[in-house]
């Protein structure tokens, strides 16, 4: 099989290339840069959609990035990085003479700056851990109204309340195709929870100032924290790239990337003290996230939702990690 990953070279995009070519798949990446088995953004709108038999979008700008204040500056960003990348591709598919059998959007995930510095001083490394805690969140808790009870599933109505839940919603109608292209192309929507991983995204950042002793929960500690491991969800998209057994139906399959284990982020926290045997005892104040993040922003570290992959459970897949002591051991080596 022959797949296109759109921003496949930042945390997530390397566990699926991996993923794929182990299974002996053909990959290759859109990126801002040239390069073997890359082709530019600016090729894809130029020359149109390479041979592929699946295409896959993981850009996007990222939500927390400590370097950026939350401005209207950057709330545009977020929204065309996401928008105008998954809008070339769904063109591109649309346009294509032989269009995929499966394209996909992880609507969850967002870029993590790998190269982010996280212990400058103390309480830097504390609000830096806490922002990089959901660094890859605009998640399935995004589409729902906080709730420290309800239970989402897939099925769960919705409709935008905030600033983020609207870019969940403007975000996956850019990746709708036309119906006469729905016919032969199956569409996947995956949201993802907080991705977690040893090489990249929000752990890397974590781990010195929880080894540090300065790991401690966000704001009250009660609020859901819905997460998964890199290669479930890597896992995940593979499966729904698979060629459809029968026809696609019109509108797209969505699928929650979340792990089956429910969690707070009290229990993250104390769970990964306990994994690297180190206190967590400073917990950050939601007043503080709110003067660093912004309100808006720091909501999404605050409240949060309990999202369960109804859909993903009954398509087949199966977790290599589904609670959080499995994850956090593959990760610190344990």
């Amino acid at each position: 099989m022959r797949v296109l990953i759109g921003g496949g070279s930042g945390f997530v995009g390397r566990e699926l290339t991996r993923l794929l070519r182990h299974k002996g798949h053909e990959v290759t990446v859109i990126s801002r840069q040239p390069g073997p088995g890359k082709i530019t953004w600016a090729e894809l709108e130029s020359h149109g959609l390479p041979p592929c038999d699946g295409a896959v979008n993981l850009a996007g700008e990222n939500l927390m990035n400590p370097l950026r204040w939350w401005n209207e500056s950057y709330k545009k960003d977020l929204f065309s990085s996401r928008i105008d990348t998954t809008k070339s591709m769904a063109q591109a598919i649309a346009a294509s003479s032989s269009p995929p059998h499966s394209w996909v959007l992880v609507s969850g995930v967002g870029k993590c700056p790998d190269n982010t510095t996280c212990d400058l001083l103390p309480v830097l490394s504390r609000i830096t851990s806490a922002v990089t805690l959901m660094t890859f969140l605009v998640s399935p808790a995004a589409c729902y109204k906080p709730s420290l009870t309800a239970e989402y599933t897939e099925d769960s109505e919705w409709t935008p309340f905030d600033v983020l839940s609207q870019l969940v919603k403007e975000w996956e109608a850019s990746a709708l195709l036309p119906e006469g292209v729905t016919k032969n192309t199956k569409q996947v929507v995956i949201r993802s929870g907080a991705v977690l991983g040893r090489d990249g995204g929000a752990m890397k950042q974590m781990l010195l100032p929880f080894w540090l002793g300065l790991g401690g929960t966000l704001g009250s500690g009660a609020q859901p924290f819905p997460w998964i491991h890199v290669s479930d969800l890597a896992g995940i998209i593979a499966k729904s790239l698979e060629p459809p057994a029968a026809p696609p139906p019109p509108s797209p399959q969505v699928l929650n990337g979340v792990a089956p284990a429910l969690s707070t982020n009290l229990e993250f926290t104390k769970e990964l003290g306990r994994v690297l045997r180190r206190p967590t005892v400073l917990p950050v104040p939601g007043f503080v996230m709110n003067a660093v993040m912004g309100s808006e922003r720091a909501v999404v570290l605050l409240q949060g939702q309990k999202v369960v992959p109804k859909r993903t459970q009954e398509a087949g897949f199966v977790y290599t990690y589904p609670d959080l002591t499995s994850a956090l051991k593959e990760i610190v080596g344990s």
